[in-house]
């Protein structure tokens, strides 16, 4: 039995399920990370005069700007990643996908080395306002990227078969990622 709509666009809405999960589920995560965007601006204008200020001379601007750049470069390998599969080079969405894996581990090292720092420190989330939502948003933050790397490192390795098996699927297969 084949469950309806899952390799043909429905006709009410002209989307694939697939793809239509996956941008309620995008929007979900806009709600979640704008709600703590929101109760960081909330907390910061409600913290005394300069203290957000004080606070945030503890962080570490270099290896926070190396993570940007990190996160950057991983959305280029993973763009590069679905672009090869669009053009069915599969050892170039191989090669992408696993840059962008490195990306990732990559990430999470520093964060790892930036809250190690803090807490040789003392600085823990229960210090003040300004590292509760520091570490609430980067520890989630964090836990997306654990959660994308599971999903990414089956999609490279054992679920790369998918994109070898039946040709008039992969396009929508492509898609939908």
């Amino acid at each position: 039995m084949d469950i309806p709509y899952t390799v043909e666009e429905r006709s009410d809405t002209g989307l694939f399920n697939a793809k239509l999960g996956i941008w309620l589920f995008l929007a979900s995560e806009v709600m979640l990370f704008g709600g703590l965007f929101s109760a960081y601006i909330f907390l910061r204008f409600g913290a005394p005069d300069g203290a957000f200020h004080e606070w945030g001379q503890e962080l570490n601007i270099p290896l926070a700007t190396l993570n940007t750049l990190i996160l950057i470069s991983s959305s280029v390998t993973m763009v590069m990643s679905w672009a090869s599969l669009k053009l069915q080079d599969i050892k170039k969405y191989k090669l992408y996908m696993g840059l962008t894996l490195l990306c990732a581990l990559g990430f999470l090292v520093i964060k790892y080395l930036e809250y190690t720092a803090k807490f040789d420190h003392h600085i823990f989330p229960s210090t003040n306002t300004f590292f509760a939502i520091y570490f609430t948003l980067t520890g989630l933050h964090g836990l997306h990227i654990i959660g994308g790397m599971i999903v990414l490192f089956y999609l490279w390795i054992p679920g790369r078969k998918m994109w070898l098996s039946n040709s008039e699927q992969f396009t929508n297969r492509v898609e939908i990622v």
